[in-house]
């Protein structure tokens, strides 16, 4: 019996507005770019492309007597984040192949540095298709890209050549030497790079034949398919009355009636195909089907969806449930490496959890949950307890999830569609907070108060004396030492109230009352227009050391308390 091979599963990703989907448009002679939200591919989309296309886009096939084994591509059209280069199966990446989409002007941007680290983690082979040439003023177009390359005028030559080695330096950077791909020897120790223009079509032929040529030369052992069905979920879907499933089939052949086993957190979830439709060529439809090959996009039609996550895997059952549980929980245990303390993180799916979780590490943050949908109260829990263990753990990063609506937003929560942004805003957050502990600790020591008093709110004049004063900066606590613009101590305060309420502190802006004891208002406060909080020379000496943590108010004070000091 012939083995059979499938085709190659392909990852078109990168950074935003580069021309990911417009370059799959080329390869599909389709306009798919105008549907997208913004022009920015919103969720994972796959396009069945058949060998026949590949031939008939690529002469160059032909031309040049090679005889095509593989029966076509699978490519996986992603948004430009890291987490949806991520799909994964057992063994490594979903994707046997990758093309990253750069622009020759603008080189590697965070989105594609996250893209190049997620597939140096896992291996995975792939290409640089260095789009927008023709942005390149003065660009002219020859009979083959190589010429093209090699034959246009000095000045235009001088700033394609400088571009292609800022970007090949960059490439370095990130440990992976390149060169353009006719200049390549060996494809395992150097990555080629196919400069193209979406817009013209100028380079797809040759972008398509080295993947082609790729293809068939180092993965035709990764392509044999085996007898038993295996693939991931994408997304869970609903359609008026219906809901059904999106997968990738990445081996073997799945047909209508038979009996999945689906990884989840929990138990192996078992369901049965009611209906399968497959991914028509080189079209976002689907067409029902009793039976489908790998490599093939499916729609699911399944008995039981209870508890199904996006990226979770999947195999068809042979009175194997017992292994097939426990493989699915050491696979998926093992894509959650987690800490014994550190944040929250909920993502959108396995895999984008998996690739947040690589990149959080990398960044030297600890997670100590993990999980797959909208941030719940369970998760606001977990990050409240977290303030007694580590306040800078008290927060809940989301990737491209919301909030459930229950859910009260009195623990910190940090939310962003692209990864990288989100990696930072938990940065910046972090690095705020830290000041704040540092600020909190340092004014522990003592607090920084000026107060205005108020005398037309004198409620009592003495025993204590009662009276009303504004804080025009810092903030007063109770038990505080004050003395007056003169220097003379006066009292520590014995408690405060804002609008009629006991409170323990005062902050900039409030007007409260404050009671005073052993103090006779008409006699000591009458002609005193301005309280300040004790300060001792170490606390000052302390502040202007930590001037950084002070606001200009706060800072204000300082010097004005020197200075009754002087005086007095």
């Amino acid at each position: 019996m012939i083995e059979r091979i499938r085709q190659p599963i392909v990852t078109v990703a990168g950074h935003v507005d580069h021309g990911k989907t417009s370059i799959l448009d080329s390869f599909r002679g389709s306009s798919l770019q105008q549907e997208e939200a913004g022009g920015i591919t919103q969720k994972i989309s796959f396009t069945n492309y058949p060998r026949e296309q590949i031939l008939k886009m690529c002469p160059l096939i032909e031309k040049q007597g090679i005889n095509l084994e593989i029966p076509g591509f699978l490519f996986i059209d992603t948004p430009g984040h890291a987490a949806f280069t991520n799909l994964r199966k057992r063994g490594g990446s979903l994707a046997d192949l990758a093309i990253v989409v750069v622009s020759v002007k603008e080189g590697i941007k965070p989105q594609t540095a996250e893209v190049l680290q997620i597939l140096k983690a896992h291996k995975t082979p792939f290409l640089i298709a260095l789009n927008k040439i023709d942005s390149i003023s003065g660009w002219k177009s020859h009979s083959t890209l190589r010429d093209s390359i090699e034959h246009q005028a000095m000045n235009v030559q001088d700033e394609f050549q400088e571009a292609l080695l800022t970007f090949q330096g960059s490439l370095r950077e990130h440990g992976f030497d390149s060169d353009l791909y006719y200049d390549v020897v060996d494809f395992t120790k150097k990555i080629a790079i196919v400069p193209c223009s979406a817009k013209t079509k100028e380079g797809i032929p040759e972008l398509l034949f080295v993947l082609a040529g790729l293809s068939q030369k180092f993965l035709k052992e990764r392509l044999k398919v085996s007898d038993v069905a295996k693939g991931v979920i994408l997304e869970i879907k609903k359609e008026k009355t219906q809901e059904y499933v999106e997968a990738i089939l990445y081996d073997g052949m799945l047909e209508e009636g038979d009996e999945l086993g689906i990884a989840s957190f929990d138990d192996l979830i078992l369901s049965k195909i009611r209906a399968l439709e497959e991914a028509l060529p080189l079209s976002r439809k689907y067409k029902a089907t009793k039976s489908a090959n790998a490599a093939t996009g499916v729609r699911l039609h399944l008995t039981n969806k209870t508890g199904i996550l996006p990226g979770m895997p999947f195999e068809t059952v042979n009175n194997n449930v017992a292994a097939l549980r426990a493989q699915f929980k050491k696979e998926v245990s093992g894509a959650l490496q987690l800490d014994k303390h550190g944040i929250i993180v909920k993502a959108d799916s396995l895999g984008s959890l998996e690739a947040l979780l690589i990149l959080l590490k990398q960044e030297h943050i600890q997670v100590v949950k993990a999980g797959i949908g909208s941030i719940s109260k369970i998760d606001v829990v977990s990050a409240k307890a977290n303030m007694t263990i580590n306040p800078l753990d008290a927060v809940i990063v989301g990737f491209n999830v919301e909030k459930e609506e229950d859910v009260e937003s009195n623990a910190k929560i940090i939310t962003n569609p692209v990864v990288y942004k989100l990696i930072e805003d938990l940065q910046a957050w972090r690095k705020e907070k830290q000041a704040e502990i540092e600020r909190e600790k340092m004014l522990g020591l003592a607090t920084i108060a000026k107060l205005e008093i108020l005398p037309q709110y004198v409620f009592r004049n003495s025993n204590p004396a009662i009276f009303g004063v504004r804080v025009v900066a810092g903030h007063i606590k109770v038990g505080i030492p004050l003395i007056d613009e003169n220097g003379k101590q006066i009292a520590r305060v014995k408690s405060l109230q804002h609008e009629k309420a006991s409170v323990e502190e005062g902050k900039e802006g409030q007007e409260l009352a404050m009671a005073l004891p052993g103090t006779t208002f008409d006699r000591q406060l009458k002609d005193v227009k301005y309280l300040y909080t004790d300060l001792a020379d170490s606390h000052i000496k302390n502040f202007k050391k930590n001037k950084e943590l002070l606001s200009a108010s706060e800072l204000q004070v300082i010097q004005e308390v020197m200075r009754i000091k002087k005086m007095a």
